[in-house]
């Protein structure tokens, strides 16, 4: 199987039946290269998609290898698995990636597949990268079997493939790897003197493969090219026959990255999860997630419109001030910034996770909205309308309104709606917070409405 240069290098390791021979190892090749499984056997990680009976287990074993698409976070497992799935097989593996790659070199893959009548298996990393004329391209030969599609993708094939090639594939989700998944990585890796670094002379303990892991943040080719720095690192600083220290794995370590984009689907993950917590009324985590955001390098900015968003959907009039509070955090990032704009943040997202809740609001704006929808636009009774001329005071407009200021208690009990909607009712303030009172005034305005008592 000819060597994969694309950059998702290395996302699963091997198990203890693992002694692939099939492969030279190359001295020069990054560790993560070197420790690639070379068939299903070997490979650790994923057990719901390879357990004994799982889907894709069941694929392979069955030598039945359909077009398919592996989405996962980066270092997961995709290219690595559409590697072994090709060599089980017995496929030819022909590797593109979408950054790169376009119709021609589709078309030069699928031309070596005709003329040499030989299974090949098209794997096309970053698949979400092809544009639709692109992707249409591949479909008459996915549809013929000319080549059998193993695409790889970060994002959501629901929103970055087109339905026609998405429904000629079956789609497999990997998960990032776990922490226990990483370490079983790090220590075959530090173990291994074929194609690891167990010749290497510096050893690892388990606070060093504890360290590595959790700087990896679930990404295997991540976890490897970190020992394989820390490696170099203590060799040259402290020499052979050391073991890895905590400060040569944050050298090599250094900033750790998290797994954020701002227009991709981690990004509406992340702000999801933020807006769900404060929902649920759990600041520790919202704080957590705004944290998460921040740090990743989020615009401040866009966290703080979000937070104004949700004081008027989610809390509205049982804590009016929470607009407030959220208006202003919103104005304090307009004007100092980062960093010493965290504090404020902080603040708006623990009040509005700990006030009470009403979404009252934002029902009544859509109720609203589908009376318009249903009634278009009916005429505004004669009693509301502005009456600047004499011609328009003479047509009746203004005729009988009554100023609620001059009334006893500030209030008329005449309906304002057209009269086709006249006992509409939008507004239903809840029980919690400040609209316990609302209610109690609304509901004794409407029954004076209701009755026209004054």
């Amino acid at each position: 199987m000819p060597p994969d240069d694309s950059q998702d290098s290395m996302e699963l390791f091997p198990s203890d039946e693992a002694s692939p021979t099939s492969q030279p190892v190359d001295p020069r090749a990054p560790l993560a290269e070197r420790m690639r499984p070379r068939t299903l056997g070997e490979v650790v990680g994923q057990p719901d998609l390879l357990r004994e009976g799982a889907a894709l287990r069941s694929l392979a074993d069955s030598d039945a290898l359909p077009s398919l698409i592996l989405w996962g976070p980066p270092g997961c497992g995709k290219t690595t698995l559409a590697r072994v799935l090709a060599g089980g097989a017995h496929a030819r593996f022909e590797p593109l990636s979408a950054v790169t790659a376009g119709v021609k070199e589709i078309r030069e893959v699928v031309a070596r597949a005709k003329r040499d009548r030989r299974r090949t298996v098209l794997f096309l990393d970053e698949l979400h990268r092809l544009n639709r004329a692109q992707q249409d391209s591949l479909l008459p030969h996915v549809e013929a079997g000319t080549v059998t599609l193993i695409g790889a993708t970060t994002e959501n094939p629901s929103f970055e493939v087109n339905a026609p090639l998405l429904s000629r594939c079956r789609v497999f989700t990997l998960s990032r790897l776990a922490g226990d998944a990483l370490a079983e990585l790090i220590r075959r890796a530090a173990a291994d003197t074929e194609r690891g670094l167990g010749d290497s002379g510096v050893g690892v303990d388990d606070a060093g493969v504890a360290a590595i892991a959790h700087a990896a943040d679930g990404d295997a080719r991540r976890a490897l090219g970190l020992l394989e720095a820390a490696t170099s690192i203590q060799l040259r600083t402290a020499g052979p026959g050391t073991v890895l220290s905590a400060e040569t794995i944050r050298e090599a370590a250094g900033t750790r990255l998290l797994v954020h984009d701002r227009d991709r689907e981690e990004h509406y993950n992340v702000v999801s999860a933020l807006i769900k917590s404060l929902r649920a009324s759990d600041p520790d985590a919202a704080l957590y997630y705004a944290a998460r955001m921040l740090d990743a390098g989020e615009d401040a900015l866009f966290l703080a419109r979000r937070l104004v968003i949700f004081a008027s959907e989610d809390i509205g009039n049982a804590d009016p001030q929470a607009l407030t509070v959220a208006a202003s955090g919103h104005l304090v990032i307009e004007r100092i910034g980062m960093p010493e704009g965290r504090l404020t943040l902080a603040q708006v997202v623990t009040y509005l996770a700990c006030a009470p809740k009403s979404n009252a609001s934002y029902v009544a704006i859509q109720r609203a909205s589908a009376a318009v929808e249903t009634h278009g636009s009916l005429p505004v009774p004669m009693h509301l309308r502005n009456a600047p001329t004499a011609l328009m005071k003479g047509l009746g407009y203004g005729r009988d309104y009554e100023y609620p200021h001059d009334a006893e208690d500030q209030f008329v009990a005449r309906s304002n709606l057209p009269e086709e909607i006249g006992a509409a009712r939008f507004y239903e303030p809840t029980d919690s917070g400040a609209e316990v009172e609302i209610r109690k005034r609304l509901d004794a305005w409407r029954e004076r409405r209701k009755t026209g008592e004054h």
